[in-house]
């Protein structure tokens, strides 16, 4: 089960393994994801597209600040 961190009146949402995107974020909603080869910061858009950055951060605590910061300047 998905977790909601709320952060600047955005949701930072951390998926289990299995969860997809799609069924549990919202728009506007950050979702971080682990990975084998690391945690992954993903963006849903208004109209539901999903955008990620282009590489995995190396832990949790960097993805989660990396979601954090773009909480504060308005995803």
């Amino acid at each position: 089960m998905a977790t909601t961190l709320r952060h600047r009146r955005v949701n930072i949402v951390f998926l289990e393994a299995g969860e997809a995107i799609e069924s549990v974020c919202g728009p506007g909603d950050i979702a971080i994801c682990a990975a084998p080869d690391g945690w992954w910061t993903s963006f849903v858009a208004e109209d539901g597209s999903i955008d990620s950055y282009d590489m995995p951060y190396g832990s949790y605590n960097e993805a989660l600040w990396a979601a954090k910061a773009a909480a504060e300047f308005g995803t």
